[in-house]
């Protein structure tokens, strides 16, 4: 890889959106309908020198540090530095039931600017004119971070928040690669991420791009996007339901629903980039600290929801412990292997990188690079059939993603949604899915 061009055009682009707030004169980030957010040259810049927003690119390559002392032995190989594992909810019930699982992520993030010493938390959120689409933000107070609770499973460039963010001390929450990405800028680019104080990851099995989406509320009944004007992935209950709510092909106003099962499984995952099928962080190991899904056990479909939180580094060890004090979140310190057995298809797809990046080397295709890990051995712990998936999966999507082509960035320019007169907003006609 030469240049962002190179990375964005073999689909190993992230979508993080640090490459932008490195050389901002040069690039900048669009949507693309089947590809998500990707960077493009701004207007007269096309062929400028992107060595410096290479230098922090997590889609190209990334290098572990050395564990720390007292992060687990046993799961490092497979999971990264942990330091502790604990499972809990937000203290606040609003905040436990909007967000996703136990909503803890949302719970620590507000606790950084209501006591936690930062000034402000960049995050994304849902844009107000494109509903189903995001943006980067930086929120200075817990209301604004409490507003944007929940999962957001489509394309997101959070690094772009820092931008804004810069000069102040902040807490920085994304997905994993992003985490990866400000951690690469610590060493490639120290201006762009000197603020950033604390790092919190959201687990994360992949990114669907806007086309996901779309068929997602296509498949609740809403065949125009601009008359949709609310998505919500998740929330309201463990796991959650997603909810469309719009204007309908009748024209009247409703709300509709698919179980979680229905919207990722069925429908959104199959829309993930390529580069997910190449990740091999789903679990944020370059964070402080890590939040996600207790998945070890079953869970009754609505019931209160939980939160797993795994502590990566001494810093964010000290966060959690001044956010129990301060009564916003209620945590329960568990043995580490409750980590591995919450997400233990996460680790069937690390082990199953190493047979994708050695299929796509064999074939003359690009793969990232990471350093670290022993990912062969991994790998090596698969079944036979799993082994077998991994080889010829790739082969099959290698074909499927035209990855022997060039791809090339087409932005995505929605039409925004109806806005409703006052008063027809509460007309409401609700519409369950299984």
């Amino acid at each position: 890889m030469r240049s962002i061009a190179d990375v964005v055009e073999r689909q190993l682009c992230t979508g993080c959106g640090m490459c932008a707030v490195v050389q901002p004169d040069d690039l900048r980030m669009v949507d693309d309908y089947h590809l998500g957010r990707r960077p493009v040259p701004r207007a007269g810049r096309e062929g400028a020198d992107t060595t410096s927003a290479l230098a922090v690119c997590p889609g190209v390559s990334l290098e572990w540090p050395v564990p720390d002392p007292e992060a687990s032995t046993a799961l490092w190989n497979d999971w990264g530095p942990v330091l502790e594992v604990w499972e809990g909810h937000a203290v606040d019930p609003t905040i436990r039931r909007r967000g996703s699982s136990g909503g803890v992520g949302t719970a620590l993030a507000s606790f950084a600017v209501a006591g936690g010493g930062q000034e402000a938390v960049v995050h994304i959120r849902a844009r107000d004119d494109i509903p189903y689409l995001n943006e980067a933000t930086v929120s200075e107070d817990p209301e604004a971070v409490a507003a944007a609770a929940g999962s957001r499973y489509s394309p997101a460039s959070a690094c772009e928040g820092l931008s804004a963010a810069r000069g102040r001390r902040v807490a920085f929450v994304g997905k994993p690669c992003e985490v990866a990405a400000v951690a690469r800028a610590r060493t490639a680019a120290p201006p762009t991420v000197e603020g950033v104080e604390v790092t919190i990851a959201i687990f994360c099995a992949g990114t669907p791009s806007v086309r996901g989406t779309v068929e997602m509320m296509n498949r609740l009944g809403f065949a125009d996007p601009a008359g949709v004007d609310l998505v919500r992935y998740r929330g309201e209950g463990w796991p959650g339901r997603a909810v469309v709510e719009g204007r309908g092909a009748d024209g009247e106003r409703r709300q509709a629903s698919l179980s979680y099962q229905e919207s990722w499984g069925e429908v959104l995952q199959a829309h993930r980039q390529w580069r997910c099928h190449l990740c091999v962080d789903h679990t944020g190991e370059f964070a402080d600290l890590a939040v996600g899904d207790p998945w070890y056990r079953e869970v009754r479909d609505g019931e209160p929801g939980r939160s797993l939180v795994v502590v990566r580094t001494p810093r964010g060890r000290e966060f959690v412990r001044r956010a129990r004090e301060a009564g916003v979140v209620e945590l329960v310190r568990v043995d580490d292997s409750v980590f591995p057995r919450s997400q233990p298809n996460l680790l069937d797809t690390r082990g199953s990188v190493w047979g994708r990046m050695a299929t796509l080397r064999a074939l003359g295709l690009p793969a990232p690079r990471y350093r670290g890990p022993d990912l062969f051995s991994t790998w090596r712990r698969l079944g036979t059939r799993s082994k077998i998936s991994s080889v010829l999966g790739t082969v099959r999507r290698i074909g499927r993603r035209r990855l022997l082509r060039r791809a090339r960035v087409v932005p995505f320019e929605p039409r925004p949604p109806v806005r409703y007169p006052p008063g027809r907003r509460e007309r409401v006609a609700e519409v369950g899915s299984s």
